[in-house]
C-alpha cells in the first residue's frame, strides 16, 4: 500500500518512481482518492525533476489504462490499425485528408481528435461545420465506419483516458502545462487508448506552433517517438514548419471546403499536399502497408488521382450522419459568411515574415475559435486565399480574404491581420515544409 504523499516526496526528491507507484497514484487520480493539490504536487516535481524513459512509458500507459482500450481484434479488419496527431497550427486540415487516403491504401483509420482552442483549430470543429456529422457517435457506429468505410473521425468519449482529463486541467492552472514529459504522456494515453497498432506524430516548429522553440518541438517529437515505441506502437514524427499558415484557409467551414477540393483535385496547395503525403507515406511504411516511402508515396498519389480518397470521404460523412452527396455539393451545405472581403498589402515588396499565432487568434476574434472551453463556435468565418512567405505583393494585393458576420467584425481584425504579415525589399528563403524526420532507430541512439 503506497501513500500519495511519500510519492509525491519521492519524486521532489529526484528519486525514480516504480511502475507500482505510479499506477497507484494514477489510479488515484481516477477514483478521486488523490487529491487536486497531490496531483498539483506531483506535477510541480515532475516539471522540475523530469521522469525516465521507464517512467513515462508507465505513466502513458497507466493513463491509457485508466478507461477504455478499445480492441478491434473481433472485427477481424484485413489491415492495420493506425492514426496520426499533430500538435496543432493555423490551417492544419491534414486530418480531414489523411485519414480517407491511409483508408484507400488499405489501413483503417479511428481517429479520435480534439476541438480548437487559444489559436489552434480544431478537426471536430471542422466536421460539426457539416450538417448532421456525429462527431460523438455511440460506440457501435463508430465501430461500423472504421469497419464498412476505413476511417472514422470522432471526439474523446468520456471513458477514454479519463484520467488524463483530470489531470491536464488540474496542470492547467497550475503552471504546469509545459513539462514535456507530461504532454507526451497526455497525448499518447488517448491515441493509445484508440488500440493502434502505428502513429504518426506531426510536431509543428515556428511562429504557430504549441512549442516556442524548435529545440523544444524536437525534444517533444523525440520523447513522443520514444515512449510509444517503448509502449508498443510503431510510432515516427515528422517537424513540420507552422511558420505560415499550412493551408490557403483558416476557419471550420472554410478548411473543410479545401480538404474536399484537395481530395477532388479541384485545387491543391503545395505546401499542404508534401506535408500530408510525407505523414501518409511515414505511415504507409510503418504499418507495413508500403514498401519504402517512394513506393507509399505513389499508392497515394494514386488513391487521389482514381478518386478512392474523395470518395470514402464521402462515406465516411455519409455513414456518420452528414448528407449522402456532401463531396460533390459541398458548398450546398457549409454556412457562408456574410461580408466576404480582402485585405489589401499596404505597401509593395515581399511576404517576408508571417505571425502565424496572430492570424489564428484573428479567426478566434471573428467566432470561429474559443478563448474559452464553453464557448460557441461560428463556423462560416474565417479567412481564405492567404498568402504565402515569399509571395510578390503591392497595394493592388489581396493578403488574404476575410470571411465575418459583418462589417464590424471585419474591421475588428482588419489592423491584426496587417500588423501579423511582415512585407520586405528583400524575398526570403523558404522555409522547408518538413524539418526532420524521427524514427524509433533515432531516439534509441540516445
Amino acid at each position: 500500500m503506497f501513500l500519495p504523499q511519500e510519492i509525491i516526496r519521492r519524486k521532489r526528491d529526484g528519486n525514480v518512481l516504480s511502475k507500482a507507484e505510479i499506477e497507484f497514484f494514477v489510479s488515484g487520480i481516477t477514483n478521486g482518492n488523490v487529491s487536486e493539490g497531490q496531483i498539483s504536487a506531483l506535477a510541480m516535481a515532475i516539471f522540475f525533476n523530469g521522469m525516465t524513459m521507464d517512467e513515462r512509458v508507465a505513466l502513458t500507459l497507466a493513463m491509457r489504462n485508466s478507461g477504455t482500450v478499445l480492441s478491434w481484434d473481433d472485427l477481424n479488419l484485413p489491415g492495420p490499425i493506425i492514426d496520426k496527431h499533430s500538435t496543432g497550427g493555423v490551417g492544419d486540415v491534414v486530418s480531414l485528408m489523411l485519414g480517407p487516403m491511409l483508408a484507400a491504401c488499405g489501413g483503417f483509420v479511428p481517429m479520435i481528435s480534439g476541438r480548437g482552442l487559444g489559436h489552434t483549430g480544431g478537426t471536430l470543429d471542422k466536421f460539426d461545420s457539416i450538417p448532421g456529422y456525429q462527431t460523438c457517435p455511440d460506440n457501435a457506429l463508430f465501430r461500423k465506419t472504421v469497419k464498412d468505410v476505413g476511417v472514422a473521425i470522432i471526439g474523446q468519449t468520456a471513458d477514454l483516458a479519463p484520467a488524463d482529463k483530470r489531470f491536464y486541467s488540474i496542470r492547467d492552472v497550475t503552471g504546469t502545462v509545459e513539462s514535456i514529459h507530461l504532454i507526451t504522456a497526455s497525448i499518447l494515453s488517448k491515441k493509445l487508448a484508440a488500440g493502434l497498432e502505428a502513429l504518426i506524430m506531426d510536431v509543428k516548429v515556428g511562429s504557430g506552433a504549441f512549442m516556442p522553440t524548435y529545440e523544444d518541438s524536437k525534444a517533444l517529437a523525440e520523447s513522443i517517438v520514444a515512449v510509444a515505441n517503448g509502449a508498443g506502437t510503431a510510432t515516427s514524427a515528422l517537424l513540420t514548419d507552422m511558420n505560415e499558415c499550412l493551408a490557403s484557409s483558416a476557419g471550420n467551414a472554410v478548411e473543410v471546403r479545401e480538404a474536399v477540393k484537395y481530395l477532388t483535385g479541384e485545387y491543391r496547395n503545395p505546401r499542404l499536399h508534401e506535408v500530408t503525403i510525407e505523414q501518409c507515406a511515414e505511415l504507409l511504411v510503418l504499418s507495413k502497408l508500403a514498401n519504402n516511402l517512394d513506393d507509399a508515396r505513389s499508392k497515394l498519389n494514386t488513391c487521389l488521382d482514381n478518386g478512392q480518397a474523395a470518395e470514402i470521404f464521402g462515406k465516411m460523412v455519409t455513414s456518420l450522419g452528414g448528407p449522402t452527396d456532401f463531396v460533390e455539393n459541398y458548398d450546398n451545405y457549409l454556412e457562408k459568411a456574410e461580408v466576404v472581403k480582402p485585405i489589401y498589402a499596404p505597401t509593395s515588396g515581399y511576404v517576408s515574415a508571417m505571425d502565424t499565432r496572430a492570424l489564428g487568434l484573428a479567426v478566434v476574434k471573428l467566432g470561429g475559435g474559443r478563448q474559452r472551453p464553453t464557448d460557441t463556435i461560428d463556423y462560416a468565418v474565417g479567412l481564405t486565399d492567404i498568402c504565402q512567405l515569399g509571395n510578390q505583393v503591392d497595394t493592388q494585393t489581396p493578403l488574404l480574404t476575410v470571411h465575418a458576420r459583418n462589417e464590424a467584425q471585419f474591421a475588428e481584425v482588419q489592423e491584426q491581420i496587417i500588423n501579423a504579415i511582415t512585407i520586405s525589399d528583400q524575398r526570403p528563403a523558404a522555409n522547408p515544409c518538413v524539418y526532420e524526420r524521427i524514427t524509433k532507430e533515432d531516439v534509441s541512439k540516445q
